[in-house]
């Protein structure tokens, strides 16, 4: 699989926002176990439209809470829900906090960075002692609703476009430890394994609209979209059964870390 660095079209916050309570989860559940009482400044990695940003701010009400994003859409919309709030543009591949920043909170976006375990240590070690990283990222490369979208993007006259999307599965806990361990004193890492309950399979196709699909969907026509997205929606409807009351249940692995300097 190849990591992708750069689509050619922007994230879609209203898109994002279509599951928000479900997106919210993982956030506030990682946000439960970061061991901070008064952090100074906190940084919202990869803030999206701001949902995990609001949870960090009625967390830590007397922190300079900052967002950061590549997306314009999604920091316009951050700043409409937050306006007191500051949100900057920033690449998190270069990316540093500023001096006395205690927090590095990342949902769900260090995936999408090119070598991130590389960028995990860096921003790991930018920390004075007693800073804490936390990130949390999706680890379902190998779950039905991943892997059909490789499936549809190899099998249509979109292949070519579109044969970079695919994206690497995430380095094994292990791999994690090893890396993060001797740059911290304390590092907790664990699984989570979400069962969203979604109206029907339409419904988990609108969900991977606002993240896996976009890179596939992205460098294609509207016509191509179009097509994709129906022969994508067959698969799902394959894979996923309805359950007892016509809804359907989407499995979502992730993958927390929280180190402590």
């Amino acid at each position: 699989m190849v990591t992708i660095e750069s689509t050619t079209e922007d994230w879609s916050a209203r898109q994002y926002l279509k599951f928000e309570d479900e997106r919210t989860r993982p956030p506030r559940d990682l946000l439960a176990q970061v061991p901070l009482d008064d952090p100074r400044r906190v940084a919202d990695l990869g803030c999206g439209p701001g949902n995990s940003t609001e949870l960090l701010i009625e967390r830590f009400p007397n922190a300079e809470v900052i967002g950061v994003d590549s997306s314009p859409d999604m920091l316009r919309q951050a700043r409409e829900r937050l306006p007191r709030c500051t949100f900057v543009e920033g690449d998190l591949s270069t990316w540093m906090p500023e001096q006395g920043t205690d927090l590095l909170f990342g949902n769900a976006v260090f995936h999408w960075v090119p070598d991130h375990p590389r960028v995990l240590a860096r921003l790991l070690q930018s920390l004075m002692s007693g800073g804490v990283l936390a990130v949390q990222m999706p680890d379902n490369t190998n779950e039905p609703a991943l892997m059909l979208m490789e499936k549809v993007a190899a099998s249509g006259p979109w292949t070519a476009a579109i044969a970079q999307a695919q994206r690497n599965d995430l380095p094994r806990p292990e791999d994690y430890y090893d890396l993060l361990r001797p740059l911290c004193r304390h590092i907790d890492i664990w699984h989570t394994h979400y069962n969203h309950i979604i109206e029907n399979h339409a419904g988990v196709v609108e969900w991977f609209k606002g993240s896996g699909l976009r890179p596939f969907l992205a460098p294609l026509d509207a016509t191509m979209r179009e097509t994709f997205t129906a022969k994508y929606t067959d698969e799902i409807r394959l894979a996923y059964p309805i359950r007892s009351d016509g809804k359907v249940m989407l499995k979502f692995p992730r993958l927390f870390i929280v180190a402590a300097r």
